[in-house]
């Protein structure tokens, strides 16, 4: 190849996930190849869900029919709110049931073993069942049990999932980081207190997550709620307002890569 490889590292975040999209559209639009993804959480869905093959105009229109009375089943809370059948259907339908190595390109989806604290990396095997366990927020999805691990959400261990995608051979990485601490918000839920709580365990370990990546892209969603699955228009808009900012250093480091190859 005479380009270098460029890997995403997209992250976790809930609804705020949907900056992904955002950033995927300039890179294409600017001419930057995808060739591989690392995600944990929502980062790992939409990369599933790129790799699969959907476009991004498709991707769009989906982004805009989420909401939350599609994919939330509740059930009696024992480990869990939801219990993300409904999901897992989801994700199979528009991966057209797919296994990770039928994707159009490497795709690595983050999980953590509830059991032992390890970080998982899927590489193989069923696109549903690897999102659904990324996707599991600990205390408001059911863990999924998949191999005889417990497993929970990729962003417990691994927010923006840098190392991941290194290990998968990219040259030039692009993180997104879609989960920022909001401070002073108002903590009315369950779910609000879970969700901050992981995003202030994280910000040390992100900061670190930015040194290993040579872009780190950060669109300023956090005015907006993780789980309401409202203002999907407007987060989209913002990650590709912030994606656009990098485009000149990202072609300038293509350009220095095809002079000085590793």
């Amino acid at each position: 190849m005479q380009r270098p490889r460029i890997g995403l590292a997209l992250g976790s975040g809930g609804a705020r996930g949907f900056a992904h999209l955002g950033v995927i559209r300039i890179l294409k639009e600017e001419g930057i190849p995808i060739d591989l993804i690392a995600g944990s959480s929502m980062g790992a869905m939409v990369g599933c869900f790129y790799g699969a093959g959907l476009n991004i105009d498709r991707l769009y229109k989906l982004s805009k029919a989420f909401k939350r009375k599609y994919y939330l089943d509740f059930t009696i809370p024992k480990m869990g709110f939801i219990a993300g059948k409904r999901v897992k259907e989801l994700i199979r339908v528009f991966t057209h049931g797919k296994t990770l190595e039928q994707l159009e390109l490497p795709v690595s989806v983050v999980a953590t073993d509830l059991m032992t604290g390890e970080k998982v990396v899927f590489t193989k095997g069923s696109i549903a069942d690897a999102v659904r366990a990324s996707i599991s927020i600990p205390g408001i999805f059911v863990p999924e049990k998949l191999n005889g691990r417990l497993l929970v959400d990729g962003g417990v261990v691994d927010r923006v999932p840098v190392s991941v995608v290194k290990e998968m051979g990219a040259d030039i990485i692009i993180a997104v980081d879609v989960s920022h601490v909001k401070i002073n918000t108002d903590i009315t839920t369950i779910y609000d207190v879970i969700m901050q709580s992981l995003d202030i365990m994280q910000m040390e370990l992100v900061s670190h997550r930015e040194i290993e990546s040579d872009i780190m892209v950060r669109p300023r969603v956090e005015m907006y709620s993780s789980r309401a699955f409202t203002n999907i228009e407007d987060i989209i808009r913002i990650g590709e307002e912030e994606t656009r900012k990098h485009i000149d250093k990202i072609k300038e480091l293509m350009n220095e890569w095809k002079e000085f190859p590793n």
